[in-house]
């Protein structure tokens, strides 16, 4: 481009995407847009705006049926632009929905090198007196990385919410790891989704909740942490130095 990319160029760009990005439905996380709708690029060229996209990992061009479109990745712009914007990543959430929130905690997680399943289903087949009366568990995003192994329950939470609510999720939260450890066939199956060693022979589980804003609570009574989005990256950084803070379960077991 004939002029240096600089922080307050790239922080222009941004604040447009995320304007366009706040009008656009919630529901669709990939957003296909005319090049004429960005006025930021009205006065670049082709090669120029391919040459500035290089840098930009979220929004791309894309041929459409007639000609080319810019396409942007809601996930990804929510993370690069964490780091352009003013804006809290809250704000910046707004722009999806909850299947959408579930999928910018995942990308988080893997910023910080863990493996990430959204929306693990199982039944607790343990202590059964007949086989109709065994719980479904639905568990939000699972994260690993060594023996370490997360289990997240997204909440888009506001701060009106109260402690009672907030400590019940916590508390239920448990409950289904819990329910995976009595269940060592679906830790098996979880291990070969996240392509983990399955003869791991002791792993540190640990439950707990992220929410869209930031609340006054941090744990429920049970030590169950409570982590807004925007302290999620600065929470994972700090993990393995603050675990004996918080309620973990250590399985150890031989899965082969």
């Amino acid at each position: 481009m004939p002029e240096i990319i600089t922080f307050d160029l790239l922080k222009r760009f941004f604040i447009e995407i995320f304007n366009i990005l706040k009008t656009s439905d919630p529901k669709v996380i990939e957003v296909w847009i005319e090049p004429s709708e960005v006025l930021f690029f009205n006065r670049y060229n082709k090669y120029q705006i391919n040459e500035f996209l290089e840098i930009i990992d979220s929004v791309s061009i894309k041929k459409g049926n007639y000609s080319d479109y810019i396409v942007i990745n809601k996930i990804p712009f929510i993370v690069e632009a964490i780091k352009s914007l003013d804006l809290d990543i809250r704000d910046l959430a707004l722009i999806i929905t909850f299947d959408g929130f579930e999928a910018l905690i995942a990308e988080i997680l893997k910023l910080n090198n863990y493996k990430t399943i959204n929306n693990f289903r199982f039944s607790d087949k343990s202590n059964l007196k007949n086989p109709n009366s065994q719980k479904r568990y639905e568990i939000d995003v699972i994260a690993v990385q060594k023996n370490y192994m997360l289990f997240i329950d997204a909440k888009q939470w506001k701060r009106k919410d109260s402690f009672g609510a907030m400590n019940k999720a916590g508390n239920l939260q448990f409950t289904r790891v819990k329910a995976l450890v009595n269940n060592p066939e679906v830790i098996y199956k979880l291990c070969k989704k996240l392509k983990m060693k399955t003869n791991m022979e002791e792993m540190i589980l640990i439950p707990f909740m992220v929410s869209l804003e930031q609340n006054f609570f941090k744990m429920n009574e049970n030590k169950i942490p409570l982590v807004s989005i925007c302290q999620l990256n600065s929470f994972l950084q700090e993990l393995f130095r603050n675990k004996n803070y918080f309620k973990t379960i250590e399985f150890s077991r031989n899965l082969n």
